[in-house]
């Protein structure tokens, strides 16, 4: 039975007052366990790789992870399950034609997009794909074609996973049959990874309109247009909303409504808005990194990298991790002022646009050659190469 299942069960007879307290007790008191137990690895300290799953057909998709597992894609369409503590192979699954979008895992299972090439007298006009996978094995449980690739990224709820295509679509699609919920047709493509908050999906498309979207029904709750492309994730807190844009200018909002708050420019096309304990940590184009308030947007400090950041940051408690195209390392700064603060060498021009994860008490880094698994200890894991 997995936890989810077990609290269901356990506070049916509580009333709701107490639900939300009674949550918080068995997390609380789980944490002791050593499954629920890991300490996050720190950015400030020293890291040490612990495992190195060599390839040279890592892609610009950033991996998954669920449990104790990581996924990897690859090009020519595979998917690699890996044991998150050393980097051993557990299944790999040959989806073909190409991953479209980063892949998505959860309890219920892995979920990849993929693309095929359509000959222009083709009988069966979709090009895209949605596959569930298993966990253990990596058998396609469900498959659900669709018009064209999804793209950017998937995201789900409890029961239904949503995704952007190159079409303009927006799918909602049950996760457990596959079974589309509902579809809207959008003008422009979508190429960014989706953000959900309760009831509310957001994301950008291609024509620089950042979408409010109801969830259960697919109708529009708000949305803005901006003057450039929208790719990046948004990022929240409290009532806001920010989100960065291809015009070189970053926006704040009422999530609620989408009241424009502030917008503020930044030296080039935003490529990404991060959320930190000190401010928000935004990547443009012209290789700088800007801090900038949550309040008003004031521009804290900035600070030039060797190359451009395609990857979208890592944020924690302590740094923020950044990967630039160019050089040999990642650098961690100091989200107060900026200061470096630890770096990770990786190799000569290894970096990749896939982003960072940190899963459990592990960081995991896709590079040109292929993952590598850091930690601040170690005695993590053996080395494995």
């Amino acid at each position: 039975m997995d936890f989810s299942s077990f609290t269901t069960i356990i506070t049916g007879s509580i009333s709701a007052s107490l639900h939300r307290l009674f949550i918080m007790f068995v997390i609380y008191n789980l944490s002791s366990c050593p499954l629920y137990a890991q300490e996050q690895t720190s950015l400030r300290r020293p890291l040490q790789m612990i495992w190195h799953f060599k390839t040279e057909s890592a892609i610009n998709l950033s991996p998954a992870s669920s449990r104790d597992t990581v996924y990897l894609p690859l090009s020519g369409g595979s998917l690699v399950s890996l044991s998150l503590n050393d980097g051993g192979l557990n299944w790999i699954t040959e989806i073909g034609g190409n991953l479209s979008a980063t892949p998505h895992a959860d309890e219920t299972g892995i979920f990849v997009a993929s693309e095929n090439f359509v000959l222009p007298d083709s009988v069966l006009p979709a090009s895209g794909a949605l596959r569930a996978l298993s966990h253990l094995s990596g058998v396609i449980l469900w498959i659900q074609t669709i018009h064209a690739p999804l793209q950017g990224g998937l995201i789900s709820n409890e029961t239904v996973i949503f995704g952007g295509a190159a079409d303009g679509r927006l799918y909602a699609i049950k996760k457990l049959s596959g079974e589309v919920l509902w579809v809207r047709q959008n003008i422009a493509a979508f190429a960014s990874q989706p953000i959900l908050w309760g009831d509310t999906l957001f994301l950008g498309d291609e024509d620089g309109i950042l979408w409010a979207i109801n969830t259960a029904t697919g109708k529009t709750i708000w949305h803005y247009r901006t003057q450039g492309a929208v790719r990046a994730p948004v990022a929240i807190v409290g009532e806001n909303i920010f989100v960065g844009s291809n015009d070189g200018f970053v926006y704040a909002f009422n999530k609620r409504d989408g009241r424009l708050r502030w917008r503020t420019r930044a030296g080039a096309a935003v490529q990404s808005v991060t959320l930190t304990e000190k401010c928000l940590v935004v990547t443009s184009l012209d290789n700088f990194v800007y801090c900038l308030s949550l309040q008003k947007g004031r521009k804290v400090w900035k600070r030039q990298l060797a190359g451009r950041i395609a990857a979208q940051p890592l944020a924690t408690d302590e740094g923020v991790l950044f990967s630039p195209l160019a050089g040999e390392e990642c650098l961690v700064l100091d989200q107060k002022d900026g200061r470096k603060i630890n770096s990770i060498f990786v190799g000569e021009d290894n970096n990749m646009a896939a982003s960072p994860l940190l899963a459990g008490n592990i960081l995991l880094l896709t590079t040109r050659k292929g993952l590598m698994a850091f930690s601040d200890s170690a005695s993590s894991a053996p080395l494995r190469q």
